[in-house]
């Protein structure tokens, strides 16, 4: 558990981490890196039959249907991984959408959509996995936030995505300050622009896809895999002494 493998990432072998988002984008790339290091996963997401199509390609995972806009939904997750694997040592918040208007545009009703899935749903599975992670010793929670947390892009409006991923960064800190006697420790993580089955060409060509070559200094999106070691290494134990933080993998995005 302590160790690393070929590539030098962190090994979790014997460890049972809750993925949700998991059915796409980012959340299937943190599944197979997760199962690659060796840990048991719980994919959590919307759509269960893609959800185990995942499950099929792994070595030891477990589909779980969860909305996480719905109470009922959030409150079944932790149960249901503690039924099938006995325990719960990681939770990786990834679930979350956004909507690109200006905020003259946007109605109450949709930035209310936003913050229940980008923050309060987090907030609602923190509690409860963090209420099963003191029950056997501790554990490690990682809120996917974004370089959104710390900046606007007045290029691309998104209020309510900015006002909740920035909501999340804080968050963490507060949780972070309240679990760590509990061995509890909660980080976050801040992609910039990322490639995935969700985003398409859009970071890869046109107007978007110049914007950021000119505003990152690695000229180009992050590539599936660059933001395992991180996810993985916060996870780890060794990492014990780590907690309230928010970690940007960007390319340079937040310092230009």
């Amino acid at each position: 558990m302590n160790g690393s493998d070929r590539d030098g990432l962190p090994r979790l072998d014997g460890r049972v981490v809750v993925v949700t988002g998991a059915s796409s984008g980012l959340g299937v790339q943190f599944a197979r890196a997760l199962d690659a290091a060796g840990a048991s996963v719980v994919l959590a997401a919307r759509r269960l039959e893609r959800l185990e199509g995942l499950a099929a390609e792994l070595r030891d995972a477990h589909a779980v249907a969860c909305d996480v806009s719905r109470d009922e939904d959030r409150q079944a997750l932790v149960p249901a991984a503690v039924e099938r694997f006995g325990r719960v040592d990681g939770l990786v918040n990834n679930a979350g959408i956004s909507d690109v208007a200006p905020a003259l545009r946007q109605d109450a009703d949709r930035f209310r959509a936003v913050l229940e899935v980008n923050l309060v749903a987090p907030f609602h599975l923190c509690c409860e996995a963090a209420r099963a992670m003191r029950e056997t010793g501790g554990g490690a929670i990682v809120n996917v936030a974004s370089v959104c947390s710390v900046q606007a892009m007045p290029e691309v409006p998104q209020t309510a995505y900015v006002a909740s991923k920035a909501g999340l960064a804080g968050l963490t800190r507060d949780l972070a300050a309240q679990w760590a006697r509990y061995d509890i420790r909660v980080n976050a993580l801040g992609p910039g622009a990322f490639t995935t089955e969700l985003t398409g060409d859009a970071y890869e060509e046109g107007a978007y896809a110049e914007y950021l070559a000119r505003r990152t200094p690695a000229g180009r999106p992050g590539r599936p895999g660059e933001f395992d070691a991180m996810l993985l290494t916060l996870l780890h134990p060794a990492t014990s002494y780590v907690t309230g933080q928010l970690f940007l993998v960007d390319g340079g995005l937040t310092i230009t």
